[in-house]
């Protein structure tokens, strides 16, 4: 790397004239057009579509555009002759304008290296930029970046949740408002970006945690190694508080193995009996033995599970989200009274865990988010005997593990999506005693309405429907949530119907 761009590290620092392309136009993408420009560097970007919004908005930032076909390095890249390439996360190491940056040698960052190395343009009153707390894990990253985000600012001090949770760390960055703390979010496609980045350019966080690890991604990391080798780098360079999962092995592993800061300690948490410098749970009471000087004798009550219970919270794998996110906030002295009272008054996003209807004996539940193995066998533990819809695009995972660890906890099983063969191969080898369904629609519009009118002919009274996809969404549906959104919109046709009244009895298993 050139001597110039090892100098780039504040934003005070000389940018002007600097040449960078980057690489796709969607939030992310535009934050860091906004970014370059305002620092006076000149900037091109690359993108194979963008919304007509940010089509009128570079220009006026001072950026240029171009649109057009990324499938090899453009004509108008070459010759730009940029001194760095900034990449939007969607881009894969495969593609080729990556593969053509690298064999050039030319500078390649992500859009969270660029603010780590501006993160000094709003600064706290003692001087210094916020804090960065960073979250990832094959699940549950979004809710533990939003509990958090919610515990933090209970606690006083002024939270942002960015990165992956949509909004660009770029954008907390250079709020004017300023912040102490960013809890930022991290796909693994970022922290691959991450990798990359020179010593004076990777973040140093105050406290990390990689939740778990499950395969997921493959397609565009390549291998489960490359997918597991970018998640673990989410505590390199933690100064206080690497944040496992005690449950999972390989959260473990990564923190024995991570190039920390002298100091930083390793905290676990799991739904079991906590030992000193862990969280857990004691006689139904969440507790931190932890961040208290008597660890070894004594611990500080959180919350309950019976209060987690009065507020939706208390699945078993929110309650590890609430865990990781309390040790992260402990982490910067949040007091334990504060986190009880926090948790009192938040509540999960849309499509998470989400009961959408009770009616006519029958519970229907909305985890559209579980797009991926892993997050559907913490919902079907979270309701065994469900009626379990399941299917969609399986981005190249092996879903027969899954069918095989829980599959047969499913009172049955309807399955959609482009991928339904491989799903019903799973079940005929690993869970044979469950009934099995497949919904063949040519039309969004009739999917839901097939899997409604199907489960209530399934489900008894007393029963749950768990719509808990283990599967990526755009093989049917524009996004996870328009999924959730219509399987919820069925069910309230369902019910206006006159309910179960109108069901034409049990349907025939495949």
């Amino acid at each position: 790397m050139s001597a110039r761009l090892e100098g780039l590290t504040s934003w005070n620092a000389d940018w002007a004239d600097l040449r960078v392309a980057v690489l796709g136009l969607s939030t992310t993408g535009f934050s860091v057009a906004d970014t370059l420009t305002e620092l006076g560097a000149e900037v091109l970007v690359l993108s194979e579509s963008a919304s007509e919004e940010y089509q009128r908005l570079l220009p006026v930032i001072g950026a240029r555009l171009e649109l057009g076909s990324l499938a090899e390095p453009p004509v108008s890249l070459i010759d730009f002759a940029p001194d760095v390439v900034i990449a939007s996360p969607g881009f894969p190491p495969s593609h080729p304008v990556i593969r053509w940056t690298q064999d050039a040698g030319i500078a390649l960052w992500g859009d969270v290296e660029l603010a780590w190395r501006v993160r000094d343009k709003v600064v706290r009153e003692d001087g210094t930029p916020a804090e960065w707390v960073l979250i990832t894990g094959t699940n549950g990253k979004t809710t533990t970046t939003q509990i958090t985000a919610t515990l933090l600012a209970e606690g006083g001090l002024r939270a942002a949740p960015c990165g992956n949770i949509g909004v660009p760390v770029l954008d907390a960055v250079r709020d004017p408002g300023g912040f102490d703390v960013l809890v930022v979010e991290l796909s693994s496609h970022q922290l691959w970006y991450l990798g990359l980045a020179a010593p004076e350019a990777q973040p140093s966080p105050h406290a990390a945690v990689c939740l778990n690890l499950a395969d997921d991604h493959l397609i565009w990391h390549g291998s489960a190694q490359a997918y597991r080798d970018a998640k673990a780098l989410v505590y390199r360079n933690t100064r206080i508080a690497c944040v496992y999962n005690k449950a999972d092995e390989a959260t473990r592993l990564m923190v024995e193995e991570a190039e920390v800061v002298d100091g930083a300690r390793a905290i676990g948490f799991d739904l079991g009996t906590p030992g000193p410098s862990d969280l857990g749970i004691v006689d139904s009471i969440v507790v931190d033995r932890a961040f208290l000087d008597d660890r070894r004798n004594s611990a500080l009550e959180l919350t309950t599970l019976d209060d987690l219970r009065r507020v939706g919270l208390s699945a078993p794998h929110i309650v590890q989200n609430i865990l990781a996110a309390s040790a992260l906030a402990r982490s910067l002295d949040v007091e334990p009274e504060t986190i009880h009272r926090a948790l009192q008054q938040f509540q999960l996003d849309a499509h998470r865990i989400q009961v959408v209807a009770e009616h006519s004996g029958i519970t229907w539940v909305d985890d559209s988010k579980a797009t991926n193995p892993h997050a559907a066998a913490s919902s079907l533990r979270a309701y065994p005997g469900a009626v379990w819809v399941v299917g969609g695009d399986l981005k190249g995972v092996d879903i027969s593990e899954l069918v095989a660890e829980v599959g047969g906890t499913a009172g049955a099983a309807i399955v959609i999506g482009v991928d339904r063969d491989p799903v019903v191969s799973a079940f005929r080898r690993h869970a044979p005693s469950v009934p099995v369904y497949e919904v063949i629609a040519a039309e969004t519009e009739e999917v839901m309405t097939r899997v409604v009118e199907l489960a209530t002919g399934i489900a008894g009274d007393g029963g749950t429907v768990l719509l808990a996809p283990a599967a990526a969404s755009f093989d049917q549906f524009s996004s996870y949530a328009d999924r959730g959104r219509r399987f919820a919109e069925a069910v309230r046709d369902w019910i206006d119907r006159g309910s179960a009244d109108d069901a034409d009895g049990s349907p025939e298993a495949r």
